[in-house]
């Protein structure tokens, strides 16, 4: 395991109207002898499939868009052996009308990758679709990229660049808002182009939502990788992988770390309330 991260955590100046929500949309069934190296066979695991409301006076944000309303038909577009058994539950855009959300306030989707399980809500999800080009040139030539080029035509992209500031070990970063609230940095290694989403919150609480960097806690806790035969059918880059892995491991008792598809990563994330029927 890599020393804990020593150096000053970067400056940040959240607004006190900044809040995170959890939008769980659904899960899918696998093994974690296929999610980490060492899991066991015998474990089934929910792999979550879940959005991440940031709220921010300057213009919310969605993490990823987590199931939407042809998920079934994006399962069936991946090949048989990845069409896992699934359970849906309201998509993120149910969930942000039931709540009573304005989306006058939803500046877009910031998606940590253009895999199905984190852009299938797109498409009931009418705002820009917020990555970067190195993401976009993989979306549009890998497989893998399918589904988000079918959910992303009818929406605007919202092209961001890293600029060559340095962020916790990461080369470079991009500032979504220009206080440190929410910091984007390169990841790459699983797609060209993934990325880990930063957030800090007024009363200083900080959360690093890593996309696939790892499927399960335990690539972290344990530093354990994705078992070789799926690091070659997941990944474009496993040492990039793997060098994020480690910083990010470094980072655990500095902040909550979330890997994207670990249900019990999202504990004490606040879910939005539906509001009370007329």
């Amino acid at each position: 395991m890599p020393a804990a991260y020593e150096g000053p955590l970067p400056e940040a100046t959240p607004p006190s109207g900044m809040a995170i929500y959890q939008l769980p949309t659904g899960t899918y069934e696998t093994r974690a002898a296929f999610a980490f190296k060492g899991g066991s066979f015998r474990d089934k695991r929910s792999f979550a499939a879940t959005a991440v409301l940031v709220r921010h006076p300057k213009g919310d944000l969605l993490i990823d868009a987590g199931f939407g309303s042809g998920i079934a038909a994006h399962i069936h577009a991946q090949p048989w052996f990845a069409r896992a058994p699934y359970r849906a539950a309201g998509t993120a855009r149910e969930q942000l009308d039931a709540s009573g959300y304005d989306h006058g306030s939803l500046r877009g989707v910031l998606i940590t990758h253009s895999h199905w399980d984190h852009v299938s809500g797109l498409d009931q999800l009418d705002v820009p679709i917020w990555t970067n080009a190195a993401e976009l040139q993989y979306a549009a030539q890998a497989r893998e990229g399918k589904v988000f080029r079918s959910v992303s035509e009818a929406h605007e992209i919202r092209r961001y660049e890293f600029g060559n500031a340095p962020y916790l070990g990461f080369a470079s970063s991009y500032d979504v808002h220009g206080d440190g609230s929410v910091v984007v940095v390169l990841a790459g290694g699983h797609t060209t182009g993934s990325v880990i989403v930063f957030v800090t919150l007024p009363a200083g609480k900080r959360y690093a939502f890593i996309g696939d960097l790892t499927w399960q806690l335990e690539g972290v806790r344990q530093l354990a990788q994705r078992p070789l035969l799926m690091r070659k059918l997941a990944d474009v880059n496993a040492g990039q992988v793997r060098d994020g892995l480690v910083r990010v491991a470094s980072l655990a008792g500095l902040m909550q770390i979330v890997p994207a598809h670990d249900v019990a990563a999202y504990e004490g994330i606040a879910r939005l309330s539906a509001r009370p029927a007329a």
